[in-house]
C-alpha cells in the first residue's frame, strides 16, 4: 500500500467529485470501507470512511469523533454538506477530514476509484472505461445540464441522463454513438474545433438556427500537450465564471480516466496479441495460449485482414497504421457477432483472426470468406450525398466573444485515413483442432500475399483454395532471380520484339492462354486468324520454340506468368 496523502487523492480526482468541508488533508489514506451504523466494519489503518446515508449535521459530527478515537483519517457524506460549529471543531479535535461527495455521482465508481488509488498510487490506479458514465453523471449533476464526453473523433464514449432535453443532433449521438457527420463538418467549418482545442477554458458554441440546435459549451480533454477529447454541455448561455472553472476540473479528472483507460486497452492488447502469436506459431506452448484466450479445443478457421496501400498514392504511415488498429478493432465485432469466442489480434500490419466455425472443412471455409466479404462490405466508404445548403451554410460567427477565432479548414476530428477500401482479407484452410492452427494461419497468409500482389485485380477476400496456384507462382518467383526471366526461347523472342517494335510475345501468350484455339486467340489480339498464324510461326522461327513439345509449351506459359505476376502493381 503506497504512502498516499489524502490532499494527493484530492487532487487526483479533482474538484468534480469530492470537495473539502473541513479537516486536515495531510494524513496518508491506508484503506477505503464503507460506514455500517449497525454492524461496524473493522478499519484498516488510516482508513477513509465512506458515510453512506448520513445527513445530518449532528450525526456526522458524532461519527467523526468515533472515527477520529478509531484512527481514521477522513469521511465522506453526500453533498451538499452544511457545516455549523460543531462540525469543523469535531473534525479538528478528531483529526478527521470531512469531504462531500457531488450529488450524481456514484458510491461504487467513488469506492473502485478510491481504491484503485490507494492501492497504485495516485496517476497509477487503473479505472474500467464504464466508470466515465459515472463521471459524466457528475458532471451533469455539477452543472445542471445535459454532458457527453467525446473521442477526438466525435465519438461518444460517454454521456449523462437528461439528454430528453438536448436537440435531435444530440439524441441521434447518444444513438449512434458518433457525433452526426453533417453537424461535425459545420463545427470544422466554423473553426469550432481549432478553437475549442486552442482555449484552456470552455468555449460557448452559439446555436445553429438553420439546424435547430441548442448552444453548447465545450472544453478541450488534455493529458500534456495531447488532446484526447471533448466535453459537451448543452446549456442556454455562457457559463459563469464559477461554472467554468468546475467544468475545467471536471476535464481533468475525464482526462485521467481517459488515459487510464488507453493503458488499459493497450496492455490488454499486447496481452491478446502475443497469446494469439503463440497459439498461431503451433510448437509447445500452443496450448495454453488458446485456452488463456478463451478458445476450446474445436474447428476454427484463421482469417488474416491487412491494409493495403496503393503504392501510387501511399497515406502517412501515421494514418494508415492508425487505420490498421481501427480496422481491427472493427473486425473483433464483427468476427464475435459471427461466434462469440472469436479471438482478434493486430500483429505487425495484419489483423489475425481464429474464429471457430462448427462445420466442415469446404462448407466451414466459405461461411468465413463470406463473413470476412461482409464486413469489406460494411466499411467501404458509401459515395458522400451533395451538401444541403440549408445545413451547410456560409461559415458565420460560433463561438463566444473571446474565444479563439476559426483556423483554416484542416482535418477534422472525423476525417479517416481513407484508405478502407483498400482493406483485404485472406482465408485459410479449417483447422480441426488447436494444434493446427499454424497450418490454417500459414494458408490465410499465403491467400493473403496473393490479393497483395495484385494478380487479381477486384480481389479483396481470397481463400487459399482459390488461390492455391498463384500462391504457387509466387513463390516459384521468389526462388528465380530476376536477370533469369525470361530465359531462353522467350529471352529471344522477347529480345525481337523490343528491336523490330513487334507483338511475338503477346501472341504466344493468347496462343498458349486459348490452350492452341488460332480463332479465340486471334479474336483477343483483335487480327485476322491468318495474320495471328503468321505471328505464331514467326515467334517459333525466332525462338527456336517447338510449339509441339509440351514441355518446351509448359516452360513458355510458366515464364509469362511469372512475368505477369512481377509486373502486377502490389497494393
Amino acid at each position: 500500500m503506497p504512502d498516499l496523502p489524502l490532499a494527493r487523492v484530492l487532487e487526483a480526482l479533482g474538484s468534480t467529485l469530492l470537495d473539502v468541508v473541513c479537516g486536515d488533508l495531510a494524513r496518508a489514506v491506508g484503506g477505503v470501507v464503507i460506514h455500517d451504523p449497525l454492524d461496524e466494519p473493522e478499519l484498516p489503518d488510516n482508513a477513509l470512511v465512506l458515510g453512506v446515508g448520513l445527513r445530518e449535521p449532528a450525526e456526522i459530527a458524532r461519527v467523526v469523533t468515533e472515527l477520529g478515537e478509531r484512527g481514521a483519517v477522513g469521511l465522506v457524506v453526500r453533498g451538499p454538506v452544511v457545516a455549523d460549529e460543531a462540525l469543523p471543531e469535531a473534525a479538528r479535535a478528531a483529526g478527521v477530514a470531512v469531504l462531500a461527495l457531488a450529488r450524481g455521482a456514484s458510491w461504487t465508481h467513488l469506492a473502485e476509484t478510491l481504491r484503485a488509488l490507494t492501492r497504485d498510487g495516485a496517476g497509477l490506479g487503473r479505472i474500467r472505461s464504464g466508470d466515465l458514465f459515472a463521471v459524466a453523471g457528475a458532471i451533469s449533476a455539477l452543472l445542471d445540464a445535459p454532458v457527453t464526453i467525446e473521442d477526438r473523433h466525435s465519438r461518444v464514449l460517454a454521456f449523462s441522463n437528461r439528454q430528453e432535453e438536448a436537440d435531435p443532433s444530440r439524441v441521434r449521438t447518444i444513438l449512434g454513438r458518433q457525433v452526426p457527420r453533417d453537424y461535425t463538418e459545420i463545427l470544422e467549418e466554423r473553426g469550432v474545433f481549432q478553437a475549442i482545442y486552442r482555449s484552456g477554458r470552455p468555449v460557448f458554441v452559439a446555436p445553429l438556427p438553420e439546424t435547430g440546435e441548442l448552444p453548447r459549451a465545450a472544453v478541450a480533454v488534455r493529458a500534456g500537450d495531447e488532446i484526447l477529447g471533448t466535453i459537451w454541455v448543452v446549456v442556454p448561455e455562457p457559463l459563469d465564471e464559477e461554472r467554468g472553472a468546475a467544468l475545467y476540473e471536471a476535464s481533468k479528472l475525464v482526462a485521467m480516466h481517459m488515459v487510464w483507460q488507453r493503458a488499459d486497452e493497450d496492455r490488454e492488447r499486447r496481452l491478446r496479441a502475443d497469446l494469439l502469436t503463440a497459439a498461431l506459431a503451433g510448437g509447445p506452448g500452443a496450448s495454453e495460449a488458446v485456452r488463456r484466450l478463451g478458445l476450446k479445443d474445436e474447428p476454427a478457421v484463421v482469417l488474416a485482414l491487412t491494409v493495403a496501400a496503393p503504392a501510387s498514392q501511399p497515406p502517412p504511415p501515421a494514418h494508415l497504421a492508425a487505420e490498421r488498429g481501427r480496422l481491427a478493432d472493427a473486425f473483433a465485432l464483427h468476427l464475435s457477432a459471427a461466434h462469440p469466442r472469436a479471438v482478434v489480434a493486430l500483429i505487425d500490419d495484419i489483423a489475425y483472426g481464429i474464429l471457430p466455425l462448427p462445420h466442415n472443412g469446404q462448407e466451414a471455409e466459405e461461411r468465413a470468406a463470406q463473413i470476412a466479404a461482409d464486413f469489406l462490405t460494411r466499411i467501404t466508404p458509401r459515395p458522400q450525398p451533395e451538401p444541403n445548403p440549408l445545413t451547410h451554410a456560409a461559415p458565420g460567427p460560433l463561438t463566444a466573444a473571446g474565444a479563439a477565432p476559426p483556423a483554416p479548414a484542416g482535418p477534422g476530428p472525423s476525417a479517416t485515413a481513407g484508405v478502407g477500401s483498400l482493406a483485404l482479407v485472406g482465408v485459410g484452410p479449417l483447422a480441426p483442432d488447436s494444434s493446427a492452427l499454424d497450418r490454417s494461419r500459414s494458408g490465410a497468409e499465403r491467400a493473403l500475399r496473393v490479393l497483395r500482389a495484385g494478380v487479381l485485380p477486384g480481389r479483396r477476400v481470397a481463400r487459399l483454395d482459390d488461390v492455391h496456384v498463384d500462391a504457387l507462382l509466387l513463390e516459384l518467383a521468389d526462388r528465380i532471380p530476376r536477370g533469369d526471366l525470361p530465359s531462353g526461347a522467350l529471352a529471344r523472342v522477347a529480345a525481337y520484339d523490343a528491336e523490330h517494335q513487334t507483338s511475338l510475345v503477346e501472341t504466344l501468350r493468347c496462343w498458349l492462354e486459348a490452350f492452341g484455339d488460332v480463332v479465340a486467340a486471334a479474336s483477343a489480339m483483335y487480327v485476322h486468324p491468318n495474320t495471328f498464324r503468321y505471328r505464331l510461326r514467326r515467334a517459333a522461327e525466332v525462338g527456336g520454340l517447338d510449339l509441339t513439345d509440351p514441355a518446351a509449351r509448359l516452360s513458355a506459359m510458366l515464364q509469362l506468368r511469372l512475368i505477369s505476376i512481377r509486373s502486377a502493381p502490389e497494393s
